[in-house]
């Protein structure tokens, strides 16, 4: 087991006071056997009442409504877990999913059908032709393997880059780019996957990486990446921005079928436009 401190500090300058209407927040980790949460808390200025609960895909969500108005919004989670996923390879997979092709049964397929609808007619058509590649003619091959060769292909052959700019590039977008952030490359890897036939959902979280630990002794941004779910070890998550599966140092926030649907913070106010948003985000292992 391991120890870290998340924390995600959100502001807004609006350079006018302004109203703030409510604001959804998706911050707290998802708990389970391989994550606990060991204590968390959300702090705001100006001052906000919370109220919790858990949406249709098990996310926790705070709606924090507003009596002040203010020029400055600051939003700061703090997280402290237990980290207890050490062995991401150890699972076992259900016979009859060992090798691909194979159907999910009929219990699977009626709950995993939203995780399998295919993108777009035009980008069914560029996905298909790039996983063409994935397979030699009549190649026999075990379903994870075929995963990991996925995962992979797409760390292998794009160039990873930053984008500061909201939303999403299509699957076919990224691939004429040849180029994408973690969340593109997360996309392009559900659609290659539910076109193979298996079941994927995008996930949110945070990510630690001691390689890129400051002198503060601080490191971890937000990432992306997604889970595939497999007959016998359930839904595994595969980082293609790093080429790995998802392990100790990736902490889930939120799953959804589409990226758009689990924004860290999202909300609204009344008042001028142009409103400034920084982000900082600190990860730190405790020892």
């Amino acid at each position: 087991m391991k120890r870290y401190k998340i924390i995600h500090n959100t502001t807004y300058d609006f350079g006018d006071r302004v109203q703030l209407l409510a604001h959804t927040l998706r911050l707290r980790p998802r708990e389970g056997h391989e994550l606990r949460i060991e204590g968390s808390v959300l702090n705001f200025s100006p001052p906000a009442t919370l109220r919790w609960h858990r949406d249709e895909e098990g996310n926790c969500v705070a709606i924090a409504t507003f009596s002040e108005n203010t020029q400055r919004l600051t939003i700061e989670s703090e997280s402290i877990i237990q980290q207890y996923d050490q062995a991401p390879h150890d699972f076992l997979i259900a016979d009859y999913a060992v090798n691909y092709p194979f159907s999910y049964g009929n219990e699977e397929a009626v709950v995993l059908a939203p995780y399998m609808n295919q993108a777009s007619a035009s980008d069914n058509i560029a996905v298909h032709s790039w996983v063409r590649g994935l397979l030699a003619p009549n190649e026999a091959i075990q379903s994870f393997a075929l995963l990991l060769r996925l995962n992979q292909r797409i760390y292998q052959s794009l160039n990873y880059r930053t984008r500061e700019e909201e939303g999403v590039q299509s699957a076919t977008q990224t691939l004429n780019n040849g180029s994408g952030s973690c969340r593109d490359y997360a996309c392009l890897f559900i659609d290659a996957a539910r076109l193979l036939g298996f079941a994927a959902r995008f996930v949110s979280g945070y990510v630690y990486s001691a390689a890129t630990t400051s002198q503060s002794g601080q490191s971890g941004s937000t990432h992306a990446w997604l889970e595939v779910f497999i007959p016998g070890a359930g839904w595994k998550g595969f980082d293609p921005t790093v080429g790995k599966l998802v392990g100790q140092e990736h902490f889930a926030v939120a799953v959804a079928r589409f990226p758009e649907s689990v924004p860290p913070v999202s909300g609204s106010f009344l008042g001028a436009p142009g409103a400034k948003m920084t982000v900082s985000v600190w990860v730190d292992e405790l020892y």
